[in-house]
């Protein structure tokens, strides 16, 4: 049942009005936020998204360490090749991406931890501007999307940081929402 309440004007609102403005705040407030960040800071790009169609096959040490490959001195199975040539036996195996996975990875944990400040930042931003607010509607919509993106931010981070940058991500959000709460509820 949907309750309906007068406003200072006299104008009837209704709950579920207020609540349906509330979500879509929070939903487009971290949509806009995301993919803000995307079009302006891009991701690193994985060495596997610019494989080429045809992979060579190294098949031996040195070949693979000339393309930044890691050779593995483990034995394999013959290789059958096609008739005429002679069946060549691999004694290892080659994993030509493993410099640039390495790399990829370097890139992409920086990437992360940024991705991560702005949007704890913006959630922040995002909480403090919720204390000024006039209007409740704009208050919920702004403080509920403020802490939807530190969630969005701490968990987008949360495998690649470490333990002390987890304590002091969780002491910055408590902070946060502490500073909201006495400055809208001091009364």
């Amino acid at each position: 049942m949907e309750t309906i309440s007068e406003n200072k004007n006299g104008a009837k609102q209704s709950r579920f009005l207020k609540w349906a403005l509330v979500i879509g705040i929070v939903i487009v407030f971290n949509l806009l936020v995301n993919y803000a960040v995307s079009l302006v800071y891009k991701a690193p790009e994985s060495p596997y998204m610019t494989q080429a169609q045809v992979v060579d096959n190294y098949t031996t040490k040195e070949d693979c360490l000339a393309v930044g490959g890691q050779w593995s001195d483990q034995r394999s199975v013959p290789t059958k090749m096609t008739p005429p040539a002679p069946a060549q036996e691999v004694t290892g195996y080659c994993d030509p991406y493993f410099t640039k996975n390495k790399e990829f990875e370097a890139a992409q944990k920086v990437y992360q931890r940024n991705v991560f400040i702005i949007l704890v930042v913006a959630g922040v931003l995002a909480l403090v501007a919720s204390a000024f607010l006039p209007l409740e509607v704009l208050v919920l919509g702004f403080s509920w999307g403020g802490v939807i993106s530190l969630v969005i931010a701490s968990v987008r981070y949360w495998s690649t940081a470490d333990n002390l940058i987890k304590v002091l991500i969780l002491a910055g959000a408590l902070g946060a929402l502490i500073w909201v709460a006495i400055k809208k509820f001091r009364d």
